[in-house]
């Protein structure tokens, strides 16, 4: 991982072999693509090309494509077992870590793919953060939670300001400011998933994927994660998966709708803008599932 001050202005690149070709170009270039009322303006954050996804001789999800725009919330909604968790851990090479499992397809990132061969994937994770359906802080005090991340890297700056910073984006620090030597194990629950927040984005990643990171919430905390995903997508792009079909109404810019095929593989059935998909889905199975008849 390199070893440099974590907090740019630009993305680097990542091994590639021809440095005057950086591999992550600046996200605010559009798009040449001809408009669509359901198109992204921008250019992707992240492009999903016939993406399958493998444990083993068992195909998880399949043939998946679509795109993410850049600062925004996309949600994969879908039934029980129909790849969502296993599709979001693909755009960071999660699923590597897992013994048996294979990805094919290419994951983009500002034209990059991800699985190539040039490609560190810790350095992906770095770019690409993850929060994960149950809060998993350190056994550490919350100030070195936050700090966690930074000193792997090597971040020569001020780590207070760091810390501080990235409290204030997860909309924790006037919680715990008088208490940054505590336990992050003893905060709520709420709170616990605020930190993890605050530890992912103290890296600077520029997208952040999010799996039901409120399902074991009260619904204030609920809340709370939903008005934090509204204030972080001013500065990242989040992909959030979710069960709670009014969590994805409220709270996402689009909507990737799933299913599990015969084969047991999941498919997307229909991507759109979140109010078009739940007031006027242009798939039946969509509207069945958005109203509850499956799922």
């Amino acid at each position: 991982m390199d070893a440099t001050d974590t907090r740019i202005a630009e993305p680097i690149a990542i091994r590639i072999e021809a440095p005057e070709a950086p591999a992550f170009p600046p996200a605010a270039e559009t798009s040449t693509a001809p408009a669509s009322p359901d198109a992204p303006t921008l250019e992707p954050a992240v492009t999903l090309r016939g993406v399958s996804v493998f444990y083993g001789p068992f195909r998880a999800v399949k043939d998946i494509a679509f795109e993410v725009p850049p600062k925004s919330i996309t949600a994969l909604i879908g039934p029980s077992g129909s790849g969502k968790s296993t599709l979001l851990r693909a755009v960071n090479r999660m699923n590597e870590l897992i013994p048996g499992a294979r990805v094919e397809g290419e994951v983009l990132y500002h034209g990059q793919n991800l699985y190539g061969e040039q490609v560190d994937p810790v350095e992906v994770r770095r770019r690409i953060g993850m929060v994960f359906q149950k809060p998993n802080p350190f056994p550490k005090s919350i100030y070195d939670n936050v700090a966690f991340g930074p000193r792997l890297n090597g971040f020569k700056g001020s780590m207070d300001d760091l810390v501080e910073q990235s409290l204030r984006r997860a909309a924790l620090w006037n919680d715990v400011k008088d208490k940054l030597k505590q336990s992050g194990l003893a905060l709520s629950g709420g709170q616990q998933q605020r930190l993890c927040i605050a530890r992912t984005i103290a890296v600077e990643p520029e997208i952040i994927l999010m799996d039901e990171p409120a399902s074991a919430l009260d619904p204030r905390s609920t809340l709370q994660i939903e008005e934090l995903m509204a204030e972080l997508k001013q500065n990242y792009t989040i992909i959030i998966v979710t069960h709670n079909m009014q969590q994805a109404a409220r709270a996402s810019d689009r909507t990737v709708f799933m299913n599990m095929a015969e084969d047991r593989a999941g498919y997307v059935v229909e991507v759109g803008d979140t109010v078009r998909i739940f007031t006027n889905p242009r798939e039946q199975l969509t509207e069945d599932y958005i109203s509850g008849r499956f799922g």
